[in-house]
């Protein structure tokens, strides 16, 4: 059964609540704002379903992507809706066109994020956008399963983990899945994210929508955008003033796996994954519109059939010109040293002065944290990162 020793081993999909034959797993919120599983001992028959389906104890084989693109959607409306190049949007109608099914994250009425889906091209809206903060899966992977089994195309988009778990969780392949996963930096708490919006937007009624990924200033200098019907009371800050964006990008506060993520270079099972381009200007200048450029990778036969049909702009690329500037495929982020501290710090009421307090960095600190980053994704790439590591213990 499982058992969470350290919270490092659990990325909280859900896959073990949901297999569960006798509903002995449940999922209970921790004091930093995320979900683990809680087993009924009494209930609990040890068939051992739920380690079977946990991506953090099922060691998955890691693909090498068939082919790699920069691309953006034809349409310039949907590109300028979306976080990147809109290639998200592409795909699902597509899959709807075909009388299938989408899965991805949306808000609910309190602005919590979730999984959910539509068979409409007007439903689509809603799942359009990064969302920053870890999205409740709920049942969606026993939804996908029945809707499979129905024979219905299905397209399911989410996290690496969120993939993982489904592929653990479905137990074989299905010719009508299509699955998307993105290149995934790692994710926000949802219990700060709602405390960030009680202190900045405490009507929540009177929110009319929420974009993490606005383009008002361009897509390499994108915005927090909270759009309220007194305008007065919107926000619009750029990811370098935003104060929840900051803590985000200095992974303050990310779930306790995303530092040690099993579900990093390409082992998540998903048939394509998708990201920015970042770095587009210096490998395809001539592209670069500051309007929003994808990556995409193609993982698999069945990615490449459908990638062929969509309604966008391709440019092929070399992988090693889209893994350069995007190292979280292949590494977690590192853990801040001031993490721990700045849980004990948050409580009711002043999470705005907390984050303000903890995400002060200087020019110089930022530098350092980011060269680090980038010596540490190269040292790996050469198969060196392992070996100094282990002299510099000895």
């Amino acid at each position: 059964m499982i058992d969470i020793q350290d919270k490092k081993e659990c990325c909280g999909c859900k896959a073990c609540e949901q297999i569960c034959p006798k509903q002995s797993i449940t999922m209970n919120v921790d004091n930093e704002g995320f979900w683990y599983p809680v087993v009924n001992h009494e209930t609990c028959i040890e068939c051992s379903l739920c380690e079977k389906v946990c991506p953090e104890l099922v060691e998955r084989e890691s693909i090498t992507p068939i082919s790699s693109y920069a691309c953006y959607n034809l349409d310039e409306t949907i590109r300028l809706k979306s976080s990147s190049g809109g290639v998200f949007t592409a795909l699902a109608e597509y899959v709807i066109s075909q009388q299938g099914v989408v899965f991805g994250a949306r808000f609910d009425k309190e602005w919590n994020v979730i999984h959910d889906y539509t068979e409409s091209l007007s439903g689509l809206d809603v799942f359009r956008g990064s969302k920053y903060v870890q999205s409740d899966i709920k049942d969606s992977f026993s939804k996908v399963q029945s809707l499979l089994k129905r024979d219905k195309i299905v397209l399911f988009t989410g996290t690496p983990c969120q993939v993982s778990g489904l592929k653990l969780f479905l137990r074989k392949e299905y010719k009508n899945l299509l699955t998307m996963d993105f290149i995934c930096h790692g994710v926000p708490s949802p219990s700060i994210w709602k405390s960030y919006l009680k202190e900045t937007s405490p009507k929540l009624d009177r929110i009319k929508y929420i974009s993490f990924r606005d383009k008002t200033f361009g897509w390499k200098k994108f915005s927090l955008h909270i759009q309220n019907l007194n305008q007065a009371k919107s926000i619009l800050e750029p990811l370098n003033r935003n104060l929840y964006m900051k803590g985000f990008l200095q992974d303050l506060y990310l779930r306790p796996s995303c530092y040690d993520c099993s579900s990093k270079n390409y082992t998540s099972g998903s048939d394509i994954t998708v990201g920015d381009f970042w770095g587009i200007q210096n490998e395809v200048p001539e592209i670069d519109d500051d309007k929003g450029i994808s990556c995409i990778l193609v993982n698999t036969n069945k990615g490449k059939i459908i990638i062929d049909k969509l309604n966008l702009y391709y440019k092929q690329m070399e992988l090693s010109q889209i893994d350069k500037y995007n190292p979280a495929l292949i590494r977690s982020v590192d853990k801040p040293v001031k993490r721990a501290d700045f849980y004990k710090s948050v409580g009711s009421n002043n999470t705005l002065k907390i984050l303000d307090k903890y995400t002060k960095m200087s020019t110089v600190v930022f530098l350092k944290y980011k060269c680090r980053g980038l010596v540490k994704t190269i040292l790996q790439k050469l198969g060196l990162f392992e070996l100094i590591k282990k002299n510099y213990k000895k």
